[in-house]
């Protein structure tokens, strides 16, 4: 057994002359894991002595010199990353996937994405994104406050970072801004500008993000001693159909808003056409502001006044978030799951002023 041993690395050593050595080689023959080889090349303090002493004779012994590119590889691990996506507003979605795939090529990481776009399918698509071999899932906007997938993703164990989400649990990572402040910041400039009747387009009532921005409109109405008026706050789904609905409400009334805040952009450039077909100036007869800053924003006559939310920016963020806890998890060490909480921008162009004289 002894002679056995002494000599089994010296006919490797001879094998591997012949070819390219590899990390994976280096692993095998100091019989730890990739992640560890890693470690110790990186000089991480978490390796015992002992593991490190027979990784680094493997690494003499193979005569080993990993390039940076090898450096990176064995960092990342081959981490694959699954990114599920329903989102209807495509200049969001647009943003969110520029970040998310700019973050996971300088991880070295494989982004894998796939469309849930079917309620009652939702486990099945979950399920076989699992089953695919991905190390983590990131969840957008409205995919970010779906309890049957985050139940889904506790039981498998899978890792999971949710983005957008304004009551996040405290198991789970997360990426937002303060959408309720940002809502309160938005209405009282309308306020300043001098109105009082502010009609209000709410979002999709499944997403905690529509609710936090209804209640930071509701929050500045009362901070300036103004009415709230049932009749102006309209329900929407965050998709432009929706929005030139609510519009066509708001703006056929007897005596219309003076201004319509809508909870994302897709909404107020559904506002702005509608208010266009039915004869009215914006911003001259009537203001319209919207959220997000989304390329629709700046695609709408006049462009949109609106509240910039860095969707690439967060997008960046959750990818690094999982990276992390997917490292730590492989390391064998704790991990506590981090809320960050992006800064946003009041950002003014054309679509609003004063309201009209009468």
């Amino acid at each position: 057994m002894t002679k056995q041993g002494t000599s089994q690395p010296k006919r490797r050593t001879a094998r591997r002359s012949r070819s390219a050595v590899t990390i994976a080689d280096v692993a095998e023959l100091a019989r730890v894991s990739l992640m560890t080889v890693s470690r110790v090349m990186n000089d991480k303090a978490s390796v015992k002595e002992e593991t490190r002493a027979r990784v680094l004779k493997a690494i003499k012994e193979l005569n080993y010199s990993p390039s940076a590119a090898a450096r990176n590889l064995a960092a990342a691990n081959e981490m694959r990353l699954g990114l599920l996506y329903s989102n209807p507003s495509a200049g969001y979605l647009n943003e969110f996937l520029v970040g998310s795939l700019d973050q996971a090529n300088k991880l070295n990481a494989q982004l894998l994405v796939q469309l849930c776009d079917n309620e009652e399918d939702v486990s099945n698509t979950v399920r076989r994104l699992i089953d695919s071999g991905v190390d983590g899932i990131i969840l957008p906007p409205p995919l970010c406050d779906n309890q049957v997938i985050h139940e889904q993703l506790f039981k498998s164990g899978t890792p999971a970072v949710v983005v957008a989400s304004s009551r996040p649990s405290t198991a789970i990572s997360c990426v937002n801004i303060d959408d309720r402040s940002a809502a309160n910041a938005m209405t009282r400039h309308l306020v300043e500008l001098g109105h009082a009747r502010i009609g209000f387009i709410m979002g999709n009532p499944n997403q905690t993000a529509g609710a936090r921005r209804l209640q930071g409109y509701l929050d500045a109405l009362t901070a300036n001693g103004l009415a709230v008026d049932d009749d102006l706050i309209l329900p929407g789904l965050f998709t432009y159909r929706s929005g030139v609905e609510a519009a066509h409400r708001l703006l056929e009334r007897p005596q219309p808003p003076t201004a319509i805040f809508a909870s994302n952009d897709d909404m107020a450039a559904a506002t702005v056409s509608v208010a266009h077909r039915l004869g009215f100036d914006v911003p001259g007869d009537v203001t319209v502001v919207g959220f997000d800053d989304a390329p629709q924003a700046m695609f709408t006559w006049p462009e949109l006044t609106t509240i910039r939310q860095p969707i690439a920016e967060m997008s960046r963020t959750a990818v690094q978030l999982l990276a992390e806890e997917i490292r730590s998890r492989r390391e064998g060490t704790a991990f506590t799951p981090k809320h960050v909480q992006l800064p946003f921008e009041f950002v003014r162009r054309e679509s609003d002023s004063p309201p009209p004289k009468r």
